[in-house]
């Protein structure tokens, strides 16, 4: 999703030339008054996600370009209706409940799906597409968590699941956000009109997507089932939210999921295949803590016992700091500003974060007394 629209930017030539700035940050500017601000600024990063987080919303362009697929789900929206959700999913996701509802559903999908299919590959020979593999994993394991439903897109030898509803969801997502790559050009828009193919295929996708959640949602207000554990159950238990919202609220929290886990995971087994010597690492921090809790061999770790993994959770920051699952991402500038390197953004200027350059230039992540 975020790749293709990346694609441009997380290049080694932004990087050097990031690099190259004495602030990491440069201005690109376009046709007329398009400017766009990239950095790999850390204080500039605080600075737009924390300390001017008001001045520094999604936009209208980014909105509306993603409108009719995510509608006003928490990663299309701004302001208090962003306030909202990531107030609630915030504190659900602190709850001891849902930890254990994901731990279970994550335990399962692990035992009965992803280590079948790995240990018959590994007996066998078979040649498998990880990537793949993890996305199908994290799809089933997002939908469990948002709407408790199981798609199944795991199932068989990895790649005979049931997929439609994912298939589908994928190629909306491609779709929806390859409109950043032309929404501002007259080719662009010339490319808009003539391809009406392109247009009517994300309909039909859209569609498939929001039918789907519409029926379980339809569903579950129809049988008036108790509350489950799953998000929509939590943000259901608030009775002014439409059957629309809801809709909304889950979209976005299944693109969100999918995606982050199965990049940074793919990411982070595909560094581990270089470094043998992690690996071993992080195999010994598993024995020592299975040994010291009197555990079996392959009996499942608590939620606990996986917090004592500071290793393997060293490892993992350290594969999506080279990995970021976002490698980029844009936020539009309210009111005239300045950065904290002493960059001037100018209202309605588009301002880039470049996640993947910040965690390739030493500064970002060393200390500057060495």
């Amino acid at each position: 999703m975020i790749e293709m629209v990346s694609k441009g930017l997380a290049t080694l030539e932004t990087i050097e030339v990031l690099s190259d700035c004495p602030t990491n940050s440069t201005v690109f500017r376009g046709p007329g008054k398009v400017h766009d601000i990239i950095t790999a600024d850390p204080s500039n990063v605080e600075h737009i996600l924390k300390t001017k987080f008001k001045n520094y919303p999604k936009g209208t362009r980014f909105i509306t370009l993603l409108q009719d697929f995510l509608r006003r789900g928490i990663f299309n929206s701004d302001a208090e209706l962003w306030k909202v959700q990531r107030k609630t999913a915030s504190y659900e996701f602190n709850t001891k409940s849902l930890r254990n509802f994901v731990m279970e559903n994550v335990t399962v999908e692990i035992n009965t799906r992803l280590l079948p299919i790995l240990s018959k590959a590994s007996q066998t020979q078979r040649v498998l597409d990880l990537q793949d593999i993890l996305e199908r994993f994290a799809f089933d394991n997002i939908c469990k968590l948002a709407f408790n439903v199981d798609p199944g897109c795991l199932g068989g030898d990895g790649t005979t699941g049931n997929t439609e509803f994912m298939k589908a969801f994928e190629d909306a997502t491609t779709l929806s956000f390859g409109r950043f790559m032309y929404a501002s050009s007259f080719l662009g828009r010339v490319k808009k009109y003539l391809n009406v193919g392109l247009k009517r295929k994300l309909k039909d996708l859209i569609k498939i997507v929001h039918e789907f959640v519409d029926n379980i949602i339809k569903s579950r207000m129809e049988l008036k089932v108790e509350k489950e554990e799953d998000l929509l159950s939590r943000f259901m238990a608030t009775d002014e939210n439409s059957p629309e919202y809801l809709r909304d609220i889950i979209v976005s929290f299944i693109l969100v999921g999918r995606d982050s886990t199965s990049s940074a995971l793919s990411w982070f087994f595909w560094l581990l295949s270089l470094k043998p010597e992690v690996k071993q690492n992080i195999l010994k921090e598993l024995d020592k803590i299975r040994v010291r809790n009197s555990k079996k061999l392959g009996e499942t770790y608590s939620f606990d016992e996986l917090r004592d993994m500071h290793y393997l959770h060293a490892a993992i920051s350290e594969a999506m700091r080279l990995y970021a699952p976002v490698p980029i991402d844009s936020k539009a500038c309210l009111t005239d500003d300045i950065l904290p390197d002493g960059t001037f953004v100018g209202k309605g200027w588009d301002v880039t974060y470049h996640m993947y350059a910040m965690g390739r230039i030493a500064v970002s992540f060393c200390r500057k007394d060495g």
